[in-house]
């Protein structure tokens, strides 16, 4: 079993680290929002009182770097399915759950990369200040779980799905309000009682307060109440998406 593990970790990072566009692809919106949102309401944001927006959006950022890579990189079980590497897997005689937490870890690690990338960049050009470093040790788990929790999330919707175009559009439609409706922008305290609500039951609202954490910025949620809320919904899916993947046919 940790063989397969190893072996589908390997081959999802190696994938990913050989296809330099597509790094570049991934970096690209998390630094256009972050220019955007940093230097454009930055101003705004500190004249009414609420404290350094870069330290307020950069975790959100992260988050969204995260999030949208991580929930992408169930394109990459499409792909196989079309080219036949999946019917190769599946008929070996290994555990499918080995396979399907392979391909998930895999797809964590590098949406970590691309999590740190985006840190270093906001720390470089925005001044963005770690406040605690031993906080910041905590923030890496964090980001793993993160990412662990969305590609679970985008390997179960790949597995029901064999459509390459409709995927990325699905997925979209799915991420974009999670991400808007998070927090992870603005306060939530600002928010009108329904998008309070609203955001109060979207699981990317914990995961950007458990960044907010690591990163020693102000959090609006219970720190121990967002971990308990990210690790059984990783339970949840990992549950789900092995039902979903042990039903995939040769």
């Amino acid at each position: 079993m940790n063989s397969v593990l190893i072996m589908m970790w390997e081959r999802q990072v190696k994938e990913y680290f050989r296809n330099k566009y597509r790094m570049l692809a991934t970096l690209m919106l998390p630094f256009l929002f972050l220019i955007a949102f940093g230097f454009g309401i930055s101003p705004m944001f500190e004249q009414t009182g609420n404290g350094n927006y870069i330290q307020y959006l950069l975790p959100g950022i992260i988050g969204m770097t995260i999030l949208m890579g991580s929930t992408m990189n169930g394109m990459s079980l499409i792909w196989d399915k079309k080219f036949g590497f999946l019917k190769e897997t599946l008929v070996a005689p290994v555990s499918r759950t080995s396979l399907l937490f392979g391909r998930c870890l895999g797809g964590a690690t590098t949406s970590i990369f691309q999590g740190i990338i985006v840190l270093i960049l906001g720390i470089l050009l925005m001044g963005f200040q770690i406040t605690d470093m031993l906080l910041l040790l905590i923030a890496i788990p964090f980001m793993f779980l993160i990412a662990l929790f969305f590609n679970l999330l985008g390997t179960s919707f790949a597995s029901v799905f064999d459509d390459m175009q409709s995927f990325p559009i699905i997925i979209n439609f799915l991420v974009m309000p999670m991400f808007f409706l998070s927090g992870a922008l603005f306060p939530i305290n600002n928010f009108p009682d329904i998008i309070k609500f609203i955001a109060s039951i979207n699981p990317f609202t914990y995961c950007v307060e458990l960044l907010r954490f690591g990163f020693g910025t102000v959090v609006e949620f219970n720190v121990i109440f967002s971990f308990s809320i990210l690790i059984s919904l990783i339970v949840f899916l990992g549950i789900i998406g092995t039902h979903l993947f042990n039903k995939i046919e040769p």
